[in-house]
C-alpha cells in the first residue's frame, strides 16, 4: 500500500495536521492533545489543529481520538512547517 505524506516530511519537519471529529471539545482538551488547538465549528464538530512531529506521533493523536470514543471525520495535512510559510497548504494553497 502506498503512503503519502506532506512534502519535506522527509526532512524531520513537523507538518500541520487537522483531525476533525464528531461532537464539541472545549479547549481545555489542548493540553490532551500535546498542544493542538482545539477549534468548534458551526456544524457541531471540533478541529483539532497543529505540527506533529512524525506518523508516530500523528498514531499517537488517532488513539487519543478512538480513547475518547469520538467518530473521526477527516483527516488532513499540509505541508511542513517553516519560517517563510508556518501553515502552508500542500496543495499549493496559501
Amino acid at each position: 500500500m502506498e503512503q503519502h505524506q506532506p512534502a519535506g516530511a522527509s526532512r524531520g519537519e513537523p507538518a500541520v495536521y487537522q483531525i476533525t471529529v464528531k461532537g464539541q471539545l472545549s479547549a481545555d482538551w489542548s493540553a490532551w492533545f500535546d498542544g493542538m488547538t482545539i477549534t468548534r465549528d458551526a456544524s457541531g464538530a471540533t478541529l483539532i489543529t497543529g505540527p506533529v512531529a512524525d506518523q508516530a506521533a500523528l498514531h499517537g493523536l488517532l488513539r487519543k481520538v478512538r480513547d475518547l470514543g469520538l467518530t473521526l471525520l477527516a483527516l488532513s495535512s499540509s505541508e511542513p512547517i517553516n519560517e517563510h510559510n508556518p501553515y502552508r497548504s500542500s496543495k499549493g494553497d496559501t
